[in-house]
């Protein structure tokens, strides 16, 4: 298992990102906690100081199985754990939701889940698949977020893209009354229709929006800068990142009916931003981009402001 992934299942084919265990079939809430290694509680305790004293205002969140210290919080900072994670999107998709993975990162520290929902688009003639992820931290670095994550069934991309008619994502904080807060997720976090009616029509705008080959390496090239006093290398390894850019706008066979236009160049930026190696490959580097992909991809957001800029 790679150094930030502690947990993780998949299911059918091993995804793009390389990571988790691999079972014959998406499993129901109870059986997925298991399965991703998440059947763990966060018990809240106080904080000592060296010579007893007890730190006023901080908890540490500890996690129940090894006693793991996940994270020191304020007193305001109310727990969500993994098994109401579940909860809500078993509340918010309906009984028998299968969940595709779920996993731990970072010993604990930020934990995911994600379904696929029961309706698949046609969107331009093809096959658009919508999944809801929902991630959550134990160490207080961050909040409670839901996102609807649209995939490309034919290539298995993502295309998170920030659209500026509706949104894609939810998120809350761990304070206040974190009851009415999932309630007022469960009453508006149905936008995945409304985020996927949306993408239905800018993808139609952006198949209407012809490029030439020159803007295309124009936007490529404005995608990946080349710094100023970059040295020979590092100029030679932007030019790499370019040409990979390019093969995957006018050489993909799943793009060549697809007429020369934005809607193409969006799908060749987001292939390559889920699917290339970086030049320098870390040891994170497929749960970096996992991550990417779940919390929605800079790269790819970038491209479709200059498209619509453009």
């Amino acid at each position: 298992m790679a150094a930030n992934v502690e947990t993780m299942f998949y299911t059918r084919e091993k995804p793009w990102h390389g990571l988790g265990t691999k079972v014959e079939k998406a499993p129901e809430s109870a059986e997925a906690l298991k399965m991703a290694g998440l059947d763990w509680q966060v018990l809240q305790e106080p904080i000592y100081t060296d010579a007893g004293d007890k730190i006023s205002g901080y908890k540490a969140n500890i996690r129940s199985t090894d006693r793991k210290v996940l994270g020191v919080v304020t007193d305001r900072y109310k727990v969500i754990q993994n098994t109401e994670a579940f909860s809500f999107t078993d509340a918010l998709l309906g009984r028998g939701v299968r969940y595709e993975t779920a996993g731990s990162l970072q010993e604990g520290r930020k934990v995911w889940l994600l379904a696929r929902l029961p309706r698949e688009y046609i969107i331009s003639g093809e096959r658009i698949s919508p999944y809801l992820v929902f991630s959550n931290t134990h160490d207080g670095s961050g909040a409670v977020k839901a996102a609807v994550t649209p995939v490309r069934v034919v290539c298995n991309n993502t295309l998170n893209l920030a659209l500026r008619t509706s949104k894609r994502s939810w998120s809350m904080i761990h304070t206040g009354n974190i009851s009415e807060k999932v309630q007022e997720a469960e009453d508006t976090l149905f936008l995945a229709d409304k985020y996927m009616d949306s993408l239905a029509g800018e993808f139609e705008r952006l198949r209407k929006q012809t490029l030439s080959d020159q803007q295309v390496r124009k936007y490529i090239e404005l995608l990946l800068p080349v710094e100023e006093n970059a040295t020979p290398v590092q100029t030679n390894n932007i030019q790499k990142l370019r040409q990979d850019m390019e093969n995957r706008y006018f050489d993909a066979p799943d793009l060549q009916d697809t007429g020369k236009n934005a809607y193409r160049f969006i799908n060749a930026v987001s292939d390559f931003a889920t699917h290339a190696k970086p030049l320098r490959q870390t040891a994170n580097y497929k749960e970096n981009m996992f991550v990417r992909t779940i919390e929605g991809n800079p790269i790819i957001d970038r491209a479709y402001q200059m498209l619509c800029a453009g």
